[in-house]
């Protein structure tokens, strides 16, 4: 880890908590948020959020499976997601969520009028902007998870 953690507390607790307590609870109420009120599909959240997970390289984004009424992605789909583009495991919306979140996090320049008219062809506008709002938490949170070396002392419960 990059941040020191005092002997058994919890890294993201004491970093996102007690040492930036004003903006670390807002993070995490914004973080805690894009699962509790998504209106996206199970398969194009996850797309979009393990190709971001992919991008960022947080160990413990990749191992996180998001659970909705019981039903999570099958054990293939992490996979799948880095094949994007030739996957046939995806329809149109999944692929488009995971390519999203792709040019999102490494050419959001490069996002043009033929790519938004792919986009609103298969996405409404209050969807694209939830989207939006979700890669951008991901983004930021894994990455900083990542980068504070935080995502090597958080397992998910019964690792």
């Amino acid at each position: 880890m990059n941040i020191d953690v005092p002997e058994g507390r919890n890294p993201i607790e004491y970093v996102w908590g007690d040492m930036v307590p004003g903006i670390g609870a807002a993070a995490a109420n914004f973080s805690l948020s894009v699962y509790a009120h998504t209106t996206l599909g199970l398969r194009e959240f996850e797309a979009a959020r393990l190709r971001i997970a992919q991008i960022n390289g947080c160990l413990f984004c990749l191992d996180w499976r998001t659970e909705r009424d019981g039903q999570r992605v099958e054990e293939s789909f992490a996979d799948a997601v880095t094949r994007w583009r030739t996957t046939d495991a995806f329809d149109d919306r999944t692929r488009l969520a995971a390519e999203y979140a792709e040019r999102y996090a490494l050419d959001h320049h490069g996002l043009d009028d033929a790519f938004w008219s792919r986009m609103t062809a298969h996405y409404s506008q209050p969807e694209i902007v939830e989207l939006s709002m979700s890669i951008g938490s991901w983004l930021a949170f894994g990455r900083l998870n990542h980068v504070l070396g935080l995502d090597t002392a958080c397992v998910l419960p019964g690792h």
